[in-house]
């Protein structure tokens, strides 16, 4: 009967035996690699044929090829993640087991999310995620900014949340369900096309996933958020939350609102080069990495809105793919930002990094890198993403959208690239001692950059996997 929760299982029950552990351990950053087999074992559970496919629980939740490719994207993040936080906590000197039982709560959350085929368990998926994340971002209680970052995610979060419920009660109303099959059913038998109530819905739904993938308007938090938050929180939020969102978002839309897509391709056709725009425009500005990366991120959804316009296999598998080639430069990227910290200074302005590449060449070799790849630029992981993203949106007749985004991609090779040429052509402006032994942190860069350059160079493959992940939508 739990046979499809067997990797949730696992995931919750290291939790709790990571939070009653840290009552006894002296050494926390044992907890660390406690959590990272417990991220493992669900990891090979996920892709065990133990684990069935379909529809479980009275059709609440589904597994299917879909599911266990986000499955597989959440637990390789959450992974990611601990190896860096096991540096940066140790840097920090505030190792406590409760981080790392949030950590794995947040991502039982984002697998709950992309497993649900009700809005209910929707909900539900993201509450589990936002809840364990809103304390996270204010994990370090002694600093302001910390505390700013969590009082202003939780205070926006309720508010978008509050949007998403009353989407729900909405769609109950002109519906009579909250299955998204049963939904696309009654809308498509019924003639609901026109009832206002079904309208409304949708874009009171369309809100709250908005502000959770970071999307124009609804991104304000995000930068100020990513800045206060512990910077390995950071890395999971800007890869982990927005995957588990675009999965869910996909799942919603797609199987839901099919008979309303030209309404809701329209939305996101404006919204996309909004988020796209504004994303890349503020992020030249920066001169804070951690909000500089906010913002690439927020551009980075709108180019995911690309995807999700031109629809068919093609777009969907472009989503998944981009998705897994995002997450791992932009988890690089800011293990980078962790590794060139230190216990008094984060270093986390721009000009901090003159004259990197001299003194670390390793640590700013695998920052060109993932700056190369999240810039687009051949023949990196990023590079293919936007290939494959816009050609779908080519193939499907979205000429002006495919160049507006292709602009915004040539803006973005600016502020990316300035990073570069600070490390390379400019000497250093301050003194930064670093002590780069840890083996999570060096594990954890060096499979990062690897397959940052890998899935470039032999991008048909993941390809392949992400097209039979979406077979049959």
């Amino acid at each position: 009967m739990l046979q499809p929760l067997i990797p949730e299982l696992i995931i919750l029950s290291t939790a709790l035996l990571v939070l009653l552990l840290d009552l006894v351990i002296t050494e926390k950053d044992f907890l660390g690699y406690v959590s990272l087999f417990g991220v493992i074992v669900a990891l090979f559970f996920s892709l065990s044929p133990v684990i069935p496919l379909g529809s479980f629980f009275s059709s609440m939740l589904i597994v299917d090829r879909f599911t266990i490719f986000f499955d597989l994207l959440f637990l390789l993040a959450s992974s990611i993640t601990i190896l860096l936080s096991l540096h940066y906590l140790t840097t920090k000197e505030n190792v406590h087991g409760e981080y790392y039982t949030l950590l794995l709560l947040a991502t039982l959350g984002m697998m709950l999310m992309v497993k649900a085929a009700d809005l209910v368990i929707v909900f539900l998926g993201i509450e589990t995620l936002s809840l364990s994340i809103y304390i996270l971002a204010g994990y370090l209680r002694t600093e302001a900014k910390s505390n700013e970052s969590a009082l202003k995610y939780f205070l926006l979060g309720a508010f978008s949340t509050a949007f998403l419920l009353y989407g729900i009660a909405l769609i109950y109303g002109a519906t009579g369900s909250t299955n998204l099959s049963a939904i696309a059913t009654a809308i498509r038998e019924t003639n609901l096309l026109q009832n206002p109530l079904l309208l409304i819905s949708m874009g009171l739904i369309l809100i709250g996933f908005g502000f959770k993938v970071s999307m124009v308007p609804f991104h304000m938090w995000t930068p100020d958020v990513y800045e206060g938050a512990p910077t390995s929180i950071t890395a999971f939020m800007a890869v982990g939350v927005k995957a588990a969102a675009f999965s869910s978002f996909l799942r919603v839309f797609l199987s839901s609102f099919p008979e309303l897509r030209p309404t809701w391709v329209e939305l996101l056709w404006v919204l996309s080069v909004l988020t796209m725009t504004v994303g890349n425009v503020i992020a030249i500005s920066q001169d804070n990495i951690k909000r500089m990366l906010a913002y690439s991120s927020i551009a980075h959804a709108g180019y995911l809105l690309v995807g999700m316009i031109a629809g068919g296999e093609f777009g969907i598998s472009s989503i998944l793919y981009y998705l897994l080639a995002y997450t791992l430069m932009n988890l690089g990227a800011f293990g980078v930002v962790i590794a060139y910290g230190t216990k008094t200074d984060e270093n986390v302005l721009i000009k901090d990094y003159a004259g990197m590449g001299f003194k670390y060449p390793v640590l700013a070799f695998c920052m060109s890198v993932f700056m190369f790849s999240l810039a687009g630029i051949p023949p990196l992981s990023g590079f293919v993403g936007k290939f494959y993203i816009f050609s779908s949106a080519i193939k499907e007749g979205y000429i002006w959208l495919t160049i507006i985004g292709v602009l915004n991609s040539l803006i973005s090779v600016y502020y990316y690239l300035r990073i570069t040429v600070l490390m390379y052509m400019r000497e250093p402006g301050k003194e930064v001692i670093l002590s780069l032994s840890n083996p999570a942190l060096i594990a954890a860069l060096f499979v990062t950059t690897f397959f940052t350059i890998q899935m470039g160079v032999f991008p048909n493959a993941y390809m392949e996997l992400a097209r039979a992940s979406v077979m049959g939508w």
